[in-house]
């Protein structure tokens, strides 16, 4: 397993080619009935029909297929709130040609009214999907049209887009980290620039970046010559902003050679992502961290109960992965935004709303933090919730629920 410093204090994200896929799932929830077009109903019983682009299969379907399963579940909070929610699925395959095909299937033939993206292969049908003027609510785990595009809205509020914060730097420090490997994926500038910037972050706290690859093949397995530059280097901090699939291949290499890691931390992995790795990739992640823009279920606020009701009532079994949280939380910005999008909202106007939400908190999922949708990028500092994983459970770590930093002036630059 992963070898990390005792605490007294711890309790505790090859490109395949297929086919894009459509499959329509009729929620009749709220008792307003179905609508054969995007939009139908009165004021207090509406119902709509969204499309979901997402990475069902091809490499990068490990992190983001349960996001289906994460819009279901909103769908129950939606139906609280007198709306509802008609979804359609298409399938990226973790292809740009294929994503753009599946976007353009969703604007001209399912006529969705907005569209929830938590796909690798977003940026290939960005520019299509702002051109046409449709909404998009998702996770920004991709490329800069986030940054971008007045039409697209990451659930997490503003994100870092070039930007060093101290905070994971902070955390590495705490754990007695000396020298950090990082790994990001070449295809994905998100990706890139997390493992820069935090390999960056991790120096401003005076630790040797012993090892950093910005440019790994996306999806790739094959880690064995990486993992053998880190143990040549020394390493003994690990971070890597990929899918689940590789990430827990790096871990699994570790522990087979040896390399005495103290802290290695994730933002892939969190409860059903290693769940659905298998029981060899749980007993490599022993002592792991693994950070979320959102409380963990384990801390059981009322939150996080809320959250797990709507599994269960989805039918979702066993613990949320980082998907399930970003398409229900997709789900939950869409419902905000088209209550507040005038009597007969029009794509257009909920644009408009998404923009004049200036306080968006998550669904109570951030904690106490509010984000401004209208601002794209951090101004300020940076939080996120660490658990680690002990057994079969992730423990929450205490002084991590969150744990924040502050924007510092240093910038990063991404390869093309």
């Amino acid at each position: 397993m992963i070898r990390v410093r005792n605490r007294t204090d711890t309790r505790r994200r090859s490109l395949a080619v297929g086919v894009a896929t459509a499959v329509i799932a009729t929620l009749t929830i709220g008792g307003c009935g179905t609508s054969s077009g995007n939009h139908s109903g009165t004021d207090s019983t509406r119902t709509y029909t969204v499309g979901i682009l997402t990475d069902e299969t091809g490499p990068a379907a490990s992190g983001n297929k349960l996001s289906v399963d994460g819009v279901k579940a909103g769908t129950f909070y939606a139906s609280r709130e007198g709306i509802t929610i008609k979804y359609v699925v298409a399938d990226t395959a973790t292809n740009p040609t294929t994503a753009l095909t599946a976007a353009r299937k969703l604007v001209t033939r399912d006529h969705v009214f907005a569209v929830i993206a938590n796909s690798a292969m977003t940026f290939a049908a960005a520019q299509y999907l702002t051109a046409n003027n449709v909404p998009v609510i998702g996770y920004a785990e991709d490329g800069r049209e986030w940054f971008t595009s007045p039409n697209m809205f990451s659930v997490t509020g503003p994100m870092i887009d070039k930007e060093v914060t101290t905070t994971i730097g902070s955390f590495f420090k705490k754990e007695g980290v000396t020298s950090l490997a990082s790994i990001g994926y070449s295809i994905a500038p998100q990706s890139q620039a997390s493992a820069l910037a935090y390999a960056e972050s991790g120096q401003l706290q005076g630790i040797k970046v012993g090892y950093l690859n910005a440019q790994f093949p996306f999806g790739s397995t094959d880690v064995g010559p990486a993992v053998l530059a880190m143990k040549a280097a020394g390493v003994d901090g690990f971070y890597a902003s990929v899918d689940p699939n590789t990430a827990f291949a790096f871990i699994t290499a570790l522990q087979q050679q040896g390399v005495h890691i103290k802290a290695a931390l994730l933002p892939v992995g969190y409860g059903g992502d290693l769940i659905q790795a298998g029981p060899g990739a749980r007993q490599a992640a022993q002592g792991v961290y693994f950070l979320l823009g959102y409380q963990p279920i384990e801390m059981q606020t009322a939150a996080t109960k809320a959250f797990e009701s709507d599994l269960k009532a989805a039918g979702v079994s066993g613990l949320p992965g980082l998907a399930h949280y970003n398409g229900y939380l997709a789900t939950g910005l869409f419902v905000r935004a088209v209550k507040a999008a005038g009597t007969n909202p029009t794509p257009a106007s909920l644009i408009t709303a998404l923009n004049s939400i200036h306080d968006w908190n998550g669904l109570g999922l951030f904690g106490d933090q509010k984000f401004d949708l209208a601002q794209h990028k951090i101004t300020s500092g940076e939080c996120v919730f660490v658990s680690q994983l002990e057994g079969d459970k992730f423990a929450p770590v205490r002084g991590a629920l969150p744990i924040c930093g502050q924007l510092t002036d240093k910038t990063v630059s991404l390869k093309s």
